[in-house]
């Protein structure tokens, strides 16, 4: 079964953004963005919420045929381009996107059924309220955080709204020179406790 993995930078005191969206104080530079790009290479799904999805759509299909495009934005153009998108979005029933599929209701009937389909993992880039959405149906099967060496105060949090404890298995963690740290974890289902 395909897992739903949350992809998301966040500040040491567990926000995603700062109260008005701001994410000018996320760290990235080449060594994470080498990092990131050899597991988002392997995945060929990328789940989003519909503010998200817009913000990348505006950027990532042309951002590696522009003239001085780093090696970065011609690496993940060409995956973006590649990837299916699915997008968890109200609004925009009905829109016709190329090799995008739009997920307006029945959240997590659909999300299983997308779990069974052939393929990598599924990454659930960014999108703060489409990850609480995810989280209040536990259809998140595990979290690759970059927690950011920054305490913000206050923002948009990535986890709220919380009636039940979830419990993680750290699988790996990995500290770059910027002292951004990679925390990557997996959901232990209630079969396995």
């Amino acid at each position: 079964m395909r897992k739903i993995i949350s992809f998301m930078h966040i500040s040491l005191d567990g926000f995603v953004a700062g109260p008005n969206g701001e994410m000018n104080w996320i760290t990235v530079n080449e060594e994470i963005f080498d990092h990131v790009g050899t597991r988002i290479g392997e995945t060929d799904a990328a789940l989003y919420g519909r503010v998200t999805y817009e913000m990348m759509e505006n950027y990532w299909p042309a951002a590696g045929d522009k003239p001085g495009a780093s090696k970065h934005d011609i690496n993940h153009s060409t995956w973006y381009k590649k990837a299916h998108k699915l997008v968890l979005s109200k609004t925009m029933k009905g829109a016709d996107l190329p090799n995008t599929t739009i997920i307006s209701d029945n959240l997590a009937e659909r999300i299983k059924e997308l779990q069974q389909q052939p393929g990598s993992e599924i990454l659930l880039f960014g999108s703060p309220t489409a990850t609480h959405a995810l989280i209040q149906q536990n259809l998140i099967d595990g979290y690759w955080l970059f927690v950011n060496p920054i305490i913000l105060g206050q923002g948009i949090p990535l986890f709220t709204g919380i009636k039940e404890k979830i419990k993680l298995k750290l699988l790996t963690t990995r500290q770059f020179t910027s002292g951004v740290t990679e925390l990557n974890y997996t959901v232990e289902t209630t079969a396995a406790q």
